[in-house]
């Protein structure tokens, strides 16, 4: 890396530092965002033609990520429309590894799998139908994940505390050193409890908890601060997890 590029990048971690201590600038972005969950905001978006039901910043956050820890293995939970599924594959397709993406989900639609599966970048996909924390399809990912070097997890399923807290126990094994586990909707615990609906979760029940509860009993992951400092807003505070140690 020249001497430029190191210059630009240590600007980031600057201004990310500076940022974690603007009180006005953290309120602003958190109106927005509030403001934008009741908007449905999250829902504008598609990924090479599928939707994909994330914010802009954290697709951001993820795409670096992946470029700097080049996993052979993605796996994520809960996969909705498709839409990350796709964007997880293009990333392992630019990085050519012939690296895989893994994605489970509790139902999946027959619409959405019709999609995911006439898209071109399908050959990267694997789909399995079950609930991320039963032992069957755990059993299932392990035996699938065995033939794989760098894994990253990301985790997207059922947002409550009882689930996530499990979902951390079992994925995080997975995961090597320098690598990541991203816990996203955790700011479920920061939002009204309307914007949840009829959903079991909300702030009293949510991912946060089961982060924070996670890495009092796990000190192989640290909550890599500066991502969440530098985009303002992102679905996942204090969810991108870092692991530090073998």
């Amino acid at each position: 890396m020249n001497s430029e590029d190191k210059k630009y990048l240590a600007d980031i971690d600057r201004r990310a530092d500076q940022y974690a201590n603007n009180d006005d600038l953290k309120a602003n972005a958190n109106a927005f965002f509030v403001d934008s969950v009741k908007n449905e905001y999250s829902y504008n978006f598609t990924w090479l033609g599928r939707p994909i039901v994330q914010y802009p910043q954290d697709i951001i956050a993820m795409q670096e990520i992946i470029w700097s820890i080049k996993p052979d293995l993605i796996i994520e939970t809960g996969i909705a429309r498709g839409g990350s599924l796709i964007f997880y594959a293009s990333m392992l397709q630019l990085l050519g590894n012939n690296g895989k993406v893994l994605g489970i989900d509790i139902d999946i639609r027959d619409h959405n799998r019709e999609g995911i599966e006439d898209h071109p970048l399908n050959d990267k996909i694997e789909m399995l139908q079950g609930s991320s924390v039963s032992a069957e399809t755990f059993e299932q990912v392990e035996k699938f994940a065995k033939n794989f070097n760098n894994i990253l997890v990301i985790l997207d399923s059922n947002h409550t505390y009882a689930h996530v807290r499990k979902e951390l126990e079992l994925y995080s094994e997975l995961v090597q050193k320098g690598s990541f586990v991203v816990v996203f909707d955790t700011v479920i615990n920061d939002l009204p409890a309307e914007t949840n609906g009829s959903r079991p979760w909300g702030p009293d029940n949510n991912p946060m908890g089961a982060v924070f509860d996670f890495l009092e009993t796990n000190d192989r992951f640290q909550i890599n601060e500066k991502i969440q400092n530098k985009l303002l807003f992102t679905v996942a505070k204090n969810g991108y997890l870092e692991c530090i140690k073998d």
